[in-house]
């Protein structure tokens, strides 16, 4: 389990998209976007190899436990997506490959949110929603009216 970092109190910091930032480590636009990758294990703990690895599978294994927790969650009711990104979270806090992973979503959620916001977009969903739900209504009408509604037990029988 690397954490990027060769020594205690390392910090690796991403090379992709950081051409544009300032020496003190803001973006072209005076905000600091970007922070470093690594581990953000207390001092203490990075200090000593054993502590440090003990730490990486402890949150490696909290971690596995909220993501899969939240993979159960996909097809049962609970908020299944929500509690992935939280097991992700948990890894980032000691992970370089799930902070990369995690500053990819948030852009690509952001981006897609900025593509929703859209007018046209926003009009081609709403026809498109009307569409399928006319057409989901219609194929409903007409089982209804070949079939009935009939129910799938037989309620007289019991």
């Amino acid at each position: 389990m690397n954490t990027g970092s060769d020594g205690p109190g390392e910090v690796v910091v991403a090379s992709e998209g950081m051409a544009d930032e300032t020496p003190d480590g803001t973006g072209a636009d005076g905000v600091r976007d970007e922070q470093g990758l690594g581990s953000k294990a207390p001092e203490f703990i990075k200090a000593r190899r054993a502590l440090h690895l003990s730490w990486q599978v402890g949150v490696f294994v909290i971690g596995l436990a909220v993501v899969a927790a939240g993979i159960v969650m996909l097809p049962l009711p609970g908020p299944g997506w929500v509690v992935i990104f939280g097991g992700m979270a948990i890894w980032a806090t000691e992970f370089v490959w799930a902070q990369l992973v995690l500053r990819w979503t948030k852009r690509k959620v952001t981006e897609a949110a900025q593509r929703a916001l859209d007018p046209a977009v926003r009009r081609r969903n709403i026809v498109l929603t009307s569409v399928g739900l006319v057409i989901v209504v219609a194929l409903v009408g007409v089982y209804v009216w070949k079939f009935g509604v009939v129910m799938p037990w037989k309620i007289k029988d019991q």
